[in-house]
């Protein structure tokens, strides 16, 4: 089996504590590089530095900041300058026409925060990109 190569991984998380939680997580089980921000803004400035393999992004990005921009506007933005960047979108909203409207724009999943395995499935799908 051929070794799995080291991903830099974005995740873009305006709840502190989700954010740690979530780093946490994937830092501890994972071989990736991971870089974190509490901002889109933030992150696409570094995406325009230096390329991704894997953003996982919050979908509701403006609930601190309700100046910051909405994961959907920022997944936009990622898939203009950086096409081949994958996107995983990171939502509280369990809903169907949501989810579409996330992988319309180009990401590649969509993963619900309520789910019990949502940090497993990052972490797998994270190795399923390796």
């Amino acid at each position: 089996m051929p070794a799995q190569r080291t991903l830099k991984v974005f995740l873009v998380e305006d709840d502190p504590m989700q954010l740690a939680v979530l780093a946490d997580y994937l830092e501890s089980s994972t071989p990736h590089t991971l870089f974190k921000f509490t901002t889109g803004e933030e992150a696409l400035q570094q995406v325009h530095a230096s390329s991704p393999d894997v953003v996982i992004l919050d979908y509701n990005l403006n609930s601190v900041n309700p100046d910051a921009s909405n994961g959907l506007s920022i997944l936009q933005s990622i898939k203009k300058f950086s096409p081949d960047t994958q996107v995983i979108m990171l939502s509280g909203q369990d809903s169907y026409s949501t989810a579409m409207q996330t992988l319309r724009k180009g990401a590649e999943q969509y993963v619900v925060k309520s789910d019990p395995e949502v940090h497993v499935k990052i972490a797998r799908l994270l190795s399923d990109l390796a």
